[in-house]
């Protein structure tokens, strides 16, 4: 007589199936740590280091357009200064370069480029070894060649920098393109991964998707704070550096006019109380001379920092005050529209739009290089239009 089998528990299979289904999330759990881990380095090393070494290639290239610019001085004899009396300057520069390029060879992402940094360290050797020799024709009096060896050689060598500098920076951009195409990928496989285990362990995916959803409502709240923050800190900075502006403008206006006009009327009284024949008339004419153009120097500084016509009549105003002293100073041709009513605008409104208007006046001196410039002006009831165009 055969004895009835028992029934099969489902506990074997409730644990097989456990089992597996914690097997599953083990294991997609670990592949998930492993692709954050290689994001979190690609975001934290990789990228945060290639934009560091952007900044300082930056700054090695501003360094390296102030030289240009001293070079240009130089050959143009727009300062009267011998060759001699920019070489402080030129030792400033050099110790900035070379922390600039101590500090990105620190931070370079792996062997990026290597035949590039290469060229951009001798290049700098071959600048300063020559600038050496500058400095000694300069000191024996050879100014003609001085500015002959800055023309032939110095120059190419400088734009050879400047060249090397924009292929790095490019590389760089490059390969932060390929890190962000990395992190779009590993975002991809995990996307992929949760779709294959969706059937076979929903509830856990379901648990994971809730907390990912928290974390990232997490993470964007966070990021939406520190935007805010960011955003009035930015308004906090220019609010304090148009205060600067105004303090400095005020002292330079108050003391130090005050002082020029002081010394130009003094001069005046000392030079009328000479004999019309003796020789320190002409002397003294000529410092009063000196006084009265700084004066005048002082006075633009004053204006260009913070005009006072802008607390005074408001903005309309200050653009046509602007606009016929920056082409009276630079020669630019400048036409001029407006459109509309111009509505009540608030000061930090206001400092804004003429800030605007300044450095598109001198981008447009600096690089264009064009002789007319177009300003249009139009006002709505809820908005403010400045168009800037040269031709």
């Amino acid at each position: 007589m055969n004895r009835a089998m028992p029934p099969r528990t489902p506990t074997l299979v409730q644990l097989t199936g456990l089992a597996v289904t914690l097997a599953a999330v083990g294991v997609f759990a670990a592949f998930t740590l492993r692709q954050l881990n290689g994001l979190r380095r690609l975001e934290t090393e990789i990228v945060d280091r290639n934009r560091r070494d952007s900044l300082q290639l930056l700054r090695i290239q501003n360094d390296l357009n102030q030289i240009g610019l001293a070079f240009r001085d130089i050959l143009e004899g727009a300062e009267p200064y011998p060759v001699l009396a920019y070489r402080q300057e030129f030792d400033r520069l050099k110790a900035d370069l070379e922390d600039a390029l101590r500090l990105q060879g620190q931070y370079a992402v792996g062997s990026a480029a290597p035949a590039q940094r290469e060229l951009l360290r001798g290049a700098f050797d071959r600048f300063w070894s020559e600038t050496g020799e500058l400095w000694t024709l300069a000191s024996a009096g050879r100014e003609a060649e001085a500015r002959a060896m800055i023309r032939t050689r110095l120059e190419a060598e400088r734009t050879t920098m400047v060249s090397t500098v924009s292929r790095l920076l490019i590389l760089n951009n490059e390969a932060e393109a390929a890190a962000g195409r990395e992190i779009e990928s590993i975002y991809a496989g995990v996307e992929r991964n949760l779709y294959a285990l969706v059937v076979a362990v929903l509830a856990a995916i379901l648990l994971t998707g809730a907390l990912v959803i928290r974390y990232d409502r997490r993470v964007f709240d966070e990021v939406r704070r520190l935007s805010e923050q960011r955003r009035l800190l930015a308004m906090r900075v220019i609010s304090i550096q148009e205060d600067l502006f105004r303090s400095l403008a005020r002292e330079l206006h108050d003391e130090f006019g005050q002082v020029l006009t002081a010394v130009g009327v003094m001069l005046q009284r000392v030079e009328k109380r000479l004999a019309p024949e003796d020789r320190s008339r002409e002397e003294i004419r000529e410092v009063r001379e000196i006084a009265n153009q700084t004066l005048e120097r002082v006075r633009g500084m004053s204006q260009m920092l913070h005009p006072p016509i802008l607390d005074d009549y408001g903005l309309e105003r200050s653009i046509e005050w602007y606009i016929n002293q920056y082409s009276r100073q630079t020669g630019l041709a400048i036409h001029y529209e407006k459109s509309g009513a111009a509505p009540w605008i608030g000061d930090k409104t206001a400092i804004h739009v003429y800030r605007v208007l300044q450095e598109a006046l001198n981008n447009v001196v600096r690089h264009s290089g064009a002789r007319d410039a177009w300003i249009r002006l139009g006002y709505t009831p809820s908005s403010i239009l400045l168009e800037v165009e040269d031709r």
